[in-house]
């Protein structure tokens, strides 16, 4: 697989879009850039007649998209993806620019690596939540005095710099990664649950004063990009205290 052809391994995540033009033109950015795989996550109008107006010469891409129930559902397979917004979080990841992010999902890409790069609604962007899902944060360094730029415009940005950052991959990058496999993201979601509820079991986690706990170990645990090995030790690990933790009760 060259590195063009390791785009077909990105897909584009629409979370909550509400206006269907913007789905039409999201794909067109796609298809202009070598981009093919479109996921939706609960849109608010879809199919729909706008979306295929805007959709000018990507009507595959857009007939093709993958309508989810839920950002776990359109992420499930991937070992690496990006939540883009426009504005800092809080205890959430540093942010990449845009640049540096299609790099990352470039390289990820052309090892075999499922990527996804996510976007949310128009009107609010991605929920914090659904950026700790999320690998990594990306944003386009935009005029601060007007940093707000229209859904499928950010997508056609992204698209454009992912085309690039494919274009000068070095060799190195391509083929499989010597000796890492990335946990997948509902291996990951398993894993954060099971954290979750052994912290509560134990009691160092409080139910009524979590004082956003989670929050920092998916921040800690997403900068180290887990192995499925590594998965497996950490699983084991909570295994290991849930069992103690009964036996002496």
């Amino acid at each position: 697989m060259n590195s063009l052809e390791a785009l077909s391994r990105v897909r584009v995540v629409l979370s909550h879009p509400v206006h269907p033009g913007n789905i039409g033109a999201s794909a067109r950015a796609m298809k202009t850039m070598g981009l093919s795989s479109l996921c939706l996550v609960q849109p608010k109008s879809f199919p729909d007649p706008a979306a295929r107006a805007m959709a000018s010469g990507a009507l595959d891409v857009l007939e093709s998209a993958r309508v989810c129930a839920t950002l776990d559902e359109a992420l499930a397979g991937t070992t690496f993806s990006v939540a883009m917004s426009a504005r800092g979080r809080d205890l959430s990841h540093a942010p990449l620019d845009a640049r540096a992010a299609a790099r990352e999902i470039a390289a990820a890409a052309a090892r075999n690596e499922e990527v996804a790069l996510v976007f949310g609604t128009e009107t609010a962007g991605l929920a914090n939540a659904e950026v700790l899902k999320c690998t990594a944060l990306a944003h386009i360094p935009a005029d601060p005095e007007h940093g707000s730029l229209n859904l499928a415009q950010a997508v056609q940005v992204m698209a454009y710099e992912l085309r690039m950052a494919a274009f000068v991959l070095p060799p190195a990058s391509m083929g499989k990664s010597a000796g890492a496999q990335y946990a997948p993201h509902e291996d990951i979601e398993n894993f954060y649950a099971h954290l979750e509820r052994s912290l509560y079991a134990s009691g160092f986690l409080q139910p009524g004063n979590p004082r956003r706990l989670m929050e920092r170990m998916r921040r800690l645990f997403a900068r180290s990009r887990l192995e499925k090995e590594e998965i497996n030790i950490l699983r084991g690990m909570l295994a290991a205290w849930d069992s103690e933790n009964s036996r002496k009760k």
